[in-house]
Formats: C-alpha cells, sequence, structure tokens
C-alpha cells in the first residue's frame, strides 16, 4: 500500500490471499479502512486496514470461495460526495461476478446477500462485466448495476424500503450485435461500450439508440490475459477462467468525472462527451450548416440525446440555444451569397438557393423570430433577385396553412409582384385569401384581382377590408346578366363566374367567410339581411329603363335554377324562429313564382325544379310558406299539355320528382291519373297506382311505354315472387299478365317464355291452343323447349303432341337448325319424329334419328339415296356450268355418311359391315363407269373421294375382300383395269407400308422383351445380403436360436426372420406340399391390404418357390416384388399384351392389316391413345 502524495511505502501485505493465486482486482469501497480483493482462483476478500500503536495491520476475510464458482469481476458501490448521505450507501454494497451468476451482497453493518441473479448459458470466452451508477428513475435517485456477458446488458435498480430492506428489480434489456469487453458509465443517462474489435460505442440508456461509433486500434489496448492465466505463478488456474482471460481489459480502462481513461502499451488516452456547443461547432467547422441547426435545434426541443453544457429552467436553455441558432442562420445567410455561382444557367442558381434559403426561413419560423426573417434576412437575400425569388415562394406554404401572418407591407407587395411577374395567378389568389388584410394595399389588390380574373381574391379584399358584401355581387351580375339576358350562351369563364356567385350567396346566407373561414358574429344577422335585400330588389343600381323586374333572381335563375333553390333550401334549414327571416322567405317564394310562372322563357324542368322545391319545402312539419293550390294545378296543366310534344321525357320526370317530393297532396289523385294518361306519362300512372296498390293497372302502364317496355318481365316476376304482396294483389298480376301474354310474347319470346316456365307452367297447353300466328307459335316453343336457350327444363312437363308440334313448326321455318336441335331435345318420340322429318324431306334429320332408334341400315340408306342423288345431279348438270358448291355438298355428304359407317361398325358382324361399306363404295365408283368418265371434268376429284372411302374401310374390311369385290365387277371383270389403276396403286402403297411398319414393331418389342426378361433373371438369381443379423420380428440375433425346427429365412428386399417368428404372424402357407413365405415387414408396413391380396394368390398356388424342385418353373412373391419393381422403373404397355395382339391378329384374320372385332380403344393395344413406342437400343446385361 502507497501513499500517492508523499510516494512513501505504507505497508506490505503477505497474507491476504492464498499462495499460488494472482490478484486480478482490488478495489476500495467508500470507507477508506475497507477493500476488497478478488484472485485467480475466484474467490473474494475483504481487507480491513488498521493502525494500532502506531502499527499498521491488515486483516483478510474471504466472503466468497472460488470452489462455490469462480469470480472474476468485483464492483464496488461509489458514491459522489453529494449523495454520501444516501441511506442505501450505509450498506457498502458489493456487486460480484461469478461465470454462472451474479451476487449482490452488504459489507455493512454485517455481511448479507441481497441478490442472486444466474444468467443462464453464455458464450464460454464472453467477458462479465459490471458497472455501478445513481440514476434518476421515477423522481427518486437510486443506483442502478449494469451487468452484461457477450451481446445483451441487464439493468437492475437497486432500492431501500422503509423497512431498510434492500430489493433490486429488473430494468429493460439492451440486447445488442456485437461481443462486449468493456461496459462504463459516463453519466446517468448515456454508457460507453467497447466490443471485441476494439470498437466504442455510446448509447443513450433510455432510448437504448447508438449515438456514435468510434474504433480505437491505435490505442493498442492493454489486456489482462497474464493475470488471468495466472503466468506469475505457476498458472495454476481453471480452463474457463483463462479462456475469459484471453478478452479481459478490467484494469486498463477507468472513468473518473465524466472523461474515461484508457491504457495502451506506449499512451493513456482520455474519452469525454463533447458539450452542446462544441458539437454544434464541430459541425460548423465541416461547414455542415444543415445539419449543425438541425442539431441545434434538437437541443431546443429537448429531443437530443448526452446532452453536456446545458443547465438552468427550460426557457433559459431555450433562449442560449435560440441566440446561437440566430447567429448561425446569419452566417449561413452570408455564406449563401457569397459562395453563389457567378457563373453558369439561371437553373444553377435557382437550384443553389432552393438547397439553402426554405432552410433559413423554416427555422427563423420555428424559432418564432419573423423580426429576423423579414428585416435583417430579407435584405441580404434582397441583393440577389434569384435569393429573393427564391425566399418569397418559400413562403407561400406557410401562408396557405396560416402560420405566417405577420408578413410587412413591403414583403406582402414584393411577394405579390413576384408571382404576376411569374404568371402565378392562382398561387398570388391562394395566398391573398389567407393574408392579413392591413399588409395589403387593397386598391392595388382590388385592381390586380379584377384585371386578372381572381374573383375569390377580390371577394376577400372587399368582405375582410371593407366589410362590403354587396358590391362583389354587383361587379359579378353586371358580367354574366347580359349574356343571359340576350340568351346567349354564356363562357367558360362566366360559368366559373356564375358557380362562384352561387357559393358566395349560401356562404353569406349561411354565415361562413368566402372562400373560407366564419363571417364575425355579429356580422352574420345583417350580412344576412342585405344579401336578401339584394337579391329582391325590384331593379339594379345601373338598369337600363326596359329592364325586367327582379333582375337578380330572374338571372340566377336563367343561370342555374336547380341550384339556386338548393342554395335557397339549404338557407330555409336555418329559418326557425327568426321572425324577419320567415319574411324574407315568403317574399322569395312569391318572386320566384311571379318571375316564372307569369313568363314564358323557362323549361318545364325549370318550373318542375321551381315547384318541386316548394313542395318539399311545403312538406315541412314547421311550414310557413302559402302558396296558393291553383298554381299547382297550372303547373299540372303546363306539364301535362298534350300539345307540347316535345321534352315529353323531361316533362314526365320533372312531374315525377314533383310528386316524390311531397307534392302529391297538392292534387286530386284521380285527375292526376286521367292526365298522365292523356299524355302518356306511364311512370306517373306506375306512381300513382303502386300508391293505391292497384298492381295489376301497371303492367298496362309498362306495355304502353316504349322506353320501359323489357321492364314489365322483371316487374311480373318481382311481384310474383317476393314477399310483401298480398295473395289477392299477386293473383290479379297473375291474371293481368296471362291477358297479356300474346304481347308478352311479341315483345320477347325468350323472356315470356321463361316467365311461362316458372308461374305459368299449368297453361302453357291453353297459350299455345290460344296462339293463333304460328310463326310466334314456335318462337315460344323453340325458347320454352330448346335446353340450349337457358330455361330449366324441369319446370316443364308438357304432352310429347307439344315437342313434335315444335319440331313440325322447325321444320317449316327453320330446317337448317332440326338436327342440332334433335341432338339437344330430351323428351321426343322417336317413330313419330321420324315421320316428321321424312314428311319435309330432311335426310339427315331422318338418319340421326334413325341410327338413335338402332336402324343403323335404315340411316345409311337415307344417307346413301341423298349421296346418290347428288351425284346424279353431277353427272347430269352441263359441263359447262360450275358446280364447285355441289361438289362440295357431295363431299360433305359423303364424310357425314363415312362418320355414320364408322361409328357402327364396331358393333356389326362382317356380313353387316360389308353391307354397309360395299354400297358405299359403288356409289363413289358408278359415276366413274360411264363411257368418257377418262375426260370426265370431276374424275379427280370423285377418284380422291373414293381414295377416302378405301382408306376409312380398310380398317373395317380386309384388303382381299375389297380387291375381289373390285375384280368381280362386271366392268372391270373383262380387263378394263386402267380407270382402277389408281386405287389399286394406293391400296399397295398402304399395304406396303403397314407391313413394314408391323415388322419393324415386332422386332423392337422382341429386343425390348428379351432386355427386360435378362435383367428379371440377372435379379432373380442374385445372392441375397441380410441388412442386419437379427429377426426383424423378436429382433434376436439369429445365431443364438437353438430350435431344430427353426430355419433362418432371407429376402431380397434384405429382412430376415425365424421361420418360426413368419408363422406366428401368418406370413406363411403351404402350396401344393410346399411352405411360401412373405416378408411381414414390407408387406405390412408399406401394402396395407396387399398382403391379404398376395395371400389369396398364393393359397391358389399362382406363385411357388424358387426353390422349388420339378420341371415347372414360376416365380415366387420375392421374384413378384422384383418383378413390379422393374416394371414400374419400365413403365408402359405390357409386352405380353402386344405379344398376344399380335398372334391374335395373325390367327384371326386372311392378312396381316386385319383389325380386330369390336371397340378398338377396348380390344387393342395398337390404338390405345397412351401406348408409345420405347425406341431407345436396350442396356448392356453383364453376364
Amino acid at each position: 500500500m502507497w501513499d500517492l502524495a508523499s510516494g512513501k511505502l505504507l505497508r506490505s501485505i503477505t497474507d491476504a490471499h492464498p499462495p499460488g493465486t494472482a490478484i486480478l482486482h482490488i478495489k476500495f469501497t467508500d470507507d477508506p479502512t475497507l477493500a476488497i480483493c478478488n484472485d485467480s482462483g475466484g474467490s473474494v476478500f475483504e481487507l480491513s486496514f488498521k493502525r494500532v500503536m502506531g502499527v499498521r495491520t491488515c486483516e483478510s476475510r474471504c466472503l466468497f470461495s472460488g470452489s462455490k464458482g469462480e469470480v472474476c469481476c468485483i464492483e464496488p458501490l461509489h458514491a459522489k460526495v453529494e449523495l454520501r448521505d444516501h441511506p442505501i450507501t450505509q450498506y457498502s454494497l458489493l456487486a460480484m461476478a461469478s461465470l454462472t451468476k451474479i451476487l449482490v451482497i452488504g459489507l455493512k453493518p454485517s455481511l448479507k446477500v441481497w441478490m442472486t441473479f444466474p444468467y443462464g448459458r453464455m458464450d464460454p470466452s464472453s467477458v462479465p462485466l459490471l458497472a455501478w451508477h445513481f440514476v434518476a428513475v421515477q423522481n427518486s435517485v437510486n443506483p442502478m448495476l449494469a451487468f452484461c456477458r457477450g451481446d445483451v446488458v441487464h439493468f437492475l435498480l437497486v432500492k431501500r424500503d422503509d423497512t431498510g430492506a434492500i430489493h433490486v428489480t429488473k430494468q429493460k434489456q439492451l440486447h445488442l450485435h456485437y461481443d462486449l469487453i468493456n461496459f462504463t458509465w459516463i453519466n446517468s443517462r448515456t454508457a460507453v461500450l467497447l466490443d471485441s474489435v476494439e470498437k466504442l460505442h455510446v448509447i443513450d440508456r433510455q432510448t437504448q439508440e447508438e449515438l456514435e461509433t468510434i474504433e480505437i486500434p491505435e490505442v493498442q489496448l492493454v489486456y489482462n490475459s497474464s493475470h488471468f492465466k495466472s503466468l506469475a505463478t505457476g498458472g495454476n488456474v481453471s480452463e474457463a477462467l483463462a479462456l475469459v482471460g484471453e478478452k479481459a481489459c478490467y484494469q486498463s480502462i477507468s472513468s473518473c468525472g465524466g472523461q474515461i481513461f484508457y491504457l495502451g502499451t506506449k499512451s493513456v488516452h482520455v474519452m469525454t462527451l463533447r458539450s452542446w456547443r462544441e458539437r454544434v461547432d464541430h459541425l460548423l467547422k465541416q461547414e455542415r450548416l444543415t445539419d449543425a441547426l438541425a442539431l441545434a435545434w434538437s437541443f431546443y426541443e429537448g429531443k437530443a440525446k448526452a446532452v453536456v453544457g446545458l443547465s438552468g429552467d427550460t426557457s433559459k436553455r431555450k433562449a442560449v440555444i435560440a441566440d446561437r441558432m440566430v447567429e448561425i442562420l446569419l452566417h449561413y445567410a452570408d455564406r449563401t451569397l457569397k459562395k453563389c455561382p457567378d457563373q453558369g444557367k439561371i437553373q444553377v442558381m435557382e437550384q443553389h438557393f432552393q438547397d439553402v434559403v426554405p432552410v433559413i426561413v423554416d427555422y427563423c419560423l420555428l424559432l418564432q423570430r419573423t423580426d429576423l426573417l423579414f428585416n435583417q434576412i430579407y435584405d441580404k437575400m434582397s441583393e440577389n433577385s434569384v435569393a429573393k425569388g427564391i425566399f418569397l415562394e418559400c413562403l407561400e406554404p406557410y401562408i396557405l396553412s396560416d402560420k405566417l401572418m405577420g408578413i410587412t407591407a413591403q414583403v406582402m407587395k414584393d411577394l405579390l409582384l413576384h408571382f404576376q411577374d411569374k404568371n402565378r395567378l392562382e398561387n398570388m389568389e391562394a395566398c391573398i385569401v389567407h393574408m392579413d388584410i392591413t399588409s395589403l394595399d387593397i386598391q392595388q389588390v382590388v385592381l390586380l384581382c379584377w384585371e386578372n380574373h381572381l374573383y375569390d381574391a377580390m371577394i376577400y379584399v372587399y368582405n375582410s377590408g371593407m366589410n362590403d358584401f354587396i358590391s362583389p355581387m354587383e361587379k359579378l351580375f353586371k358580367v354574366i346578366a347580359p349574356p343571359l339576358n340576350a340568351g346567349k350562351s354564356l363562357t367558360d369563364e362566366q360559368v366559373v363566374m356564375g358557380n362562384k356567385l352561387l357559393v358566395y350567396i349560401s356562404c353569406c346566407l349561411a354565415g361562413r367567410a368566402y372562400p373560407l373561414g366564419d363571417i364575425p358574429e355579429d356580422l352574420v344577422p345583417l350580412v344576412k339581411n342585405q344579401v336578401f335585400e339584394f337579391l329582391i330588389r325590384l331593379h339594379s343600381t345601373e338598369g337600363s329603363v326596359d329592364e325586367e323586374v327582379y333582375p337578380h333572381i330572374r338571372t340566377l335563375l336563367h343561370f342555374d335554377t336547380r341550384e339556386f333553390l338548393n342554395v335557397l333550401a339549404l338557407t330555409f334549414e336555418d329559418f326557425k324562429n327568426d321572425k324577419q327571416a320567415v319574411e324574407y322567405q315568403q317574399r322569395i317564394v312569391d318572386i320566384l313564382l311571379k318571375v316564372m310562372v307569369e313568363n314564358s322563357d323557362f323549361t318545364p324542368s325549370q318550373v318542375g325544379c321551381l315547384f318541386t322545391f316548394l313542395a318539399r319545402q311545403l312538406a315541412k312539419p314547421n311550414n310557413t310558406l302559402f302558396v296558393n293550390r291553383t298554381l299547382f294545378d297550372q303547373v299540372l296543366e303546363f306539364l301535362c299539355s298534350p300539345d307540347d310534344d316535345s321534352r315529353h321525357s323531361e316533362r314526365q320526370q320533372v312531374l315525377l320528382e314533383l310528386l316524390q317530393a311531397g307534392g302529391i297532396v297538392q292534387f286530386e289523385e284521380s285527375r292526376l291519373i286521367q292526365m298522365a294518361e292523356k299524355a302518356e306519362f306511364y311512370q306517373i300512372c306506375e306512381f300513382m297506382y303502386e300508391r293505391e296498390l292497384r298492381y295489376d293497372k301497371i303492367i298496362g302502364c309498362y306495355l304502353r311505354d316504349p322506353v320501359r317496355k323489357e321492364e314489365v318481365f322483371n316487374y311480373i316476376h318481382n311481384i310474383l315472387s317476393m314477399p310483401g304482396y298480398s295473395t289477392e294483389e299477386k293473383q290479379s298480376v297473375w291474371d293481368k299478365a296471362l291477358e297479356h301474354i300474346k304481347e308478352l310474347l311479341l315483345l320477347s319470346p325468350c323472356k315470356a317464355a321463361d316467365l311461362v316456365a316458372i308461374h305459368f307452367s299449368e297453361q302453357i297447353e291453353s297459350i299455345i291452343t290460344n296462339l293463333q300466328d304460328q310463326f310466334l307459335l314456335f318462337q315460344f316453343l323453340r325458347s320454352l323447349l330448346d335446353p340450349r336457350e337457358g330455361i330449366n327444363q324441369d319446370l316443364i312437363h308438357l304432352p310429347p303432341c307439344i315437342t313434335e308440334q315444335f319440331i313440325e313448326l322447325l321444320c317449316q321455318y327453320s330446317p337448317d337448325d332440326v338436327l342440332e336441335t334433335l341432338k339437344v331435345l330430351e323428351y321426343c318420340r322417336l317413330e313419330e319424329t321420324i315421320q316428321i322429318t321424312q314428311k319435309h324431306q330432311l335426310h339427315e334429320a331422318s338418319s340421326y334419328l334413325l341410327e338413335k332408334k338402332g336402324d343403323i341400315h335404315g340411316a345409311f340408306l337415307v344417307m346413301l339415296e341423298r349421296l346418290q342423288s347428288k351425284l346424279l345431279m353431277l353427272t347430269q348438270d352441263d359441263e359447262s356450268s360450275e358446280q364447285l358448291p355441289l361438289l362440295e355438298n357431295i363431299e360433305d355428304t359423303l364424310m357425314k355418311t363415312i362418320a355414320l359407317c364408322q361409328r357402327n361398325s364396331h358393333n356389326l358382324n362382317q356380313q353387316q359391315q360389308e353391307a354397309l361399306w360395299f354400297p358405299l363404295l359403288e356409289a363413289m365408283m358408278s359415276p366413274q363407269k360411264l363411257s368418257g368418265s377418262s375426260q370426265y371434268r370431276y374424275a379427280e376429284s370423285l377418284k380422291s373421294l373414293t381414295m377416302q372411302v378405301l382408306n376409312n374401310m380398310a380398317a373395317f374390311i380386309a384388303l382381299p375382300s375389297i380387291l375381289q369385290r373390285i375384280l368381280q365387277d362386271p366392268v372391270y371383270g373383262k380387263g378394263k383395269l386402267g380407270e382402277i389403276q389408281g386405287l389399286v396403286l394406293g391400296m399397295l402403297d398402304t399395304f406396303n407400308y403397314e407391313q413394314t411398319l408391323l415388322e419393324t414393331t415386332t422386332n423392337l418389342l422382341n429386343h425390348d422383351l428379351h432386355w427386360s426378361l435378362c435383367n428379371l433373371r440377372a435379379s432373380v438369381t442374385r445372392g441375397l445380403t441380410p441388412k442386419q443379423d437379427y429377426c426383424c420380428i423378436c429382433l434376436q440375433q439369429y445365431k443364438r436360436r437353438q430350435e431344430t425346427a427353426d430355419e433362418i429365412i432371407v429376402f431380397s428386399c434384405g429382412h430376415l426372420y425365424h421361420s418360426l417368428c413368419l408363422l406366428s404372424k401368418e406370413c406363411g402357407v403351404v402350396t401344393k406340399g410346399l411352405m411360401q413365405w412373405m416378408c411381414y415387414k414390407c408387406n405390412s408396413s408399406n401394402k396395407g391390404g396387399k398382403l391379404s391380396e398376395n395371400f389369396s394368390e398364393l393359397k391358389k398356388g399362382s406363385v411357388t418357390s424358387l426353390a422349388q424342385t420339378g420341371s415347372e418353373s414360376v416365380l415366387d412373391p420375392q421374384q413378384i416384388q422384383a418383378f413390379d419393381q422393374l416394371c414400374r422403373l419400365n413403365r408402359g404397355t405390357s409386352r405380353l399384351a402386344l405379344l398376344t395382339e399380335l398372334s391374335r391378329t395373325h390367327g384371326e384374320k386372311h392378312g396381316p392389316l386385319s383389325v380386330a372385332h369390336g371397340d378398338p380403344a377396348a380390344s387393342s393395344v395398337f390404338q390405345n391413345e397412351t401406348f408409345q413406342l420405347h425406341l431407345a437400343p436396350p442396356p448392356l446385361v453383364e453376364e
């Protein structure tokens, strides 16, 4: 122990800790006579210093033994001088961290453990760290212990309660992405962390935000590894402690008074936090003025972290910071002007100021220093025209958001002139209506607004500056009234003015300021009265002699009747108990009636709007208006005037709106219906009938209304289907619809049929009987019975005679659609239908029905007769005429006949097939037998068609039979084979091609089968290797079983069993005196129910063992399993099936090209669509 003041050695302590261990830590407590030391054995000792009779002594007491866990970090709680009286200091707290837990103990007044905190599994190489500091939490100052090991920091708050007990509570953790080797508090809010790659991290405790990162490799930090490994005493330490010592630097880092000292190999470094002023100045030196202002503003708002150097109350701190920010702003403005680029494009200068000036404006307004902004800074910016323009434009968003009100008159004037020069009039108008009117030159602004048509701004200046609400209306009326009175159309600008006028009147009458805000409450009644007096003036102030009365109301009605009346309606909503306002209301209504009813200038729509407005007002419960009822009658006469056919739909719509608005109470209903029917206002009639629940009458309204005829079907369906209508009402509608069924059918047969099917299915026969128009009946039946029309056939139950009547009509009116319709018709009697189609000579339809009936030959004869008649027409026609359409018709008929033969040949015997194909061949060849057939102009076409018949025949008739039939023909039997030479040569070519194909396919199949059988032989003769040396059932080694009757059975899958174990699982069965086995594991776990299936085959004797004696060679279960696997690897058509097919083809037919009878898709593998030839060469098999 040394006295640092004098450099004198006070005492040497030799027995403070066990010999052979190194001292890791020694630290004083706040009591100078008490110290704590920690050695490399993991033990902790208390050193108590005394001086008795001039002799210095030291007593050592073991606080924690390393045998219970090695402590490698200790930290006593130190309190500053101002906190020495804190109640917790009397306990002399000590924190200790071992490799598995931390402890907090009290040394005074007696030794006591206050907390134990195990921290679970960590990286064994990470260093345990402890650090105390007093922090303010919840209005009290208490010590907080930071503990970390690895990348997680735990904060533990220590409190003393009223009973004197110590309580430790966990605060939120700090999770990092790096491994820590040191944790140091620099103040109660900020900590400095050092990670394993010697990088410093400054952390804010409350927000856990990382404020700064600094790399310090140049420090060359000293590590305490030699002490932790106890190299000086022989290295007598545990491996865990030695591993921690690799990163330990406890003694190289110390903190005091807000400074942290780092011990390097060649120097000592001091780290400290800069004051707030130094941080700002540091950014200014780097010319990062924007960042400096942002940092200063964060200090001003109190949001900055790690703040040092600010003291006093909030207002004092803000004043200090604001003064500094003002200095920066003035410096910023000077620097901006000095660094302005002198040369280059104007865009470069604009961009330069655009980056800087908005920042200056923002911070001046944030500091509420408009005096600085509009005096010193504006004067500086005015030196440069570009900077001045950018400055003025920066003010616009603040003006529009009402954040900037106290603008000086000079700046305001410059701003307006700037917008005018730039022709940004809309921006100027938006700014004016947000400005304080006292900063404006009213005369200048009014002239400016009127010249540039800025009506919103003009109205705002008049209203706010002079409390004049009438002059703007007079100015606007002077613009829009003359063209309206002259009957001219308005320009787009005049329309905009008119709309603004309506909105302005609405705002004034509602107590709202235009274009935004509210009129002062004391002015609201005065403004309303002035506006009403203005509207109801008999003549305008500067009106001509011949001006009509009430020009203002007349002008607004001509401009937009509906919107003006809406404005009045909204205004009348506010008139409750105001007597004068009620008088104005009645006065305006009287004027409206006088202007519109006594004048023919207004359209029915405009007049209707007025009376709709009146009806709504009169319908209100608190109505005070009086309107003469005879006026409503006059309006009804006017709207229903039959003399005027123009605007029919408009007049009807107006009257409907009037009734819906409550005007119906003003009319006599019977007279209203009578006049509506006379005027053909069917929507009005519908409205009235619906009120009287006479729904059946509405059907007539729909049918007579040319615009809404189609809607009658939906109306009838809704009435009959939807709830809410009585039985009597539905019945009356049902009767009425049935009465008008013919009109409905004429309107839309399809929709009428749909309606009939749903609601009138029982009356279909009577409807058909009463329909005299045969074509209308055809359309109705077609919509009703043809499934393609979309009607659900399950709803209809008709006798067959109705269907036959429909087919009869279909043959008359649409014979081309008969065949397709017959294919989709579900209910029809074949015999009767065949008679109908034969009667109308529809051969294809007759053939289809005969085929459907099962009379294949009859169907064929019909088609053959049609084909022969067309061929006869072809041969008899004049050779000079073009017969291409007829030839195409012949080809179409032939294709259909061939298709008929192909569809049915599979189900016929040889004789019946020949009865179909040979007459068809004869029919095609007969025209070619005529004399001069070689010169016949269509000979080539007919030969081509004949070849198609032959090619299709070859699939069903043997080629020798075809040749024999041709040669037996009397014409060709005498040696005249020249005409059929092409046919015969074509047949021979086909024969040669198919013979070659068959030989090639047979060779490929033989090679493929040989390869498969070689593989199978190799797999079933290969030796078996068991996967394990124990039975898969009893799990005992097969060598240990001594029963004589027990045998060892190995399967090809590699599983091994005792025979008795297999018998116990019923996996063995006796067949023909021999035992057959099956693998229990493979068949039970993987195959499921296949085990019993395979055993049924075993019992039938279908498989036997490979070891079976005798001449019969069959496959056992193991071989079947191997064969199945081989088949799966080579999926395709069975080779055996192919060979069987080939042998059957050779045995049953006259020639190699014969094809089996029956369905080829079912009986022949060659015609299976999945049949593919495997044309790869077989792999080599090792013998």
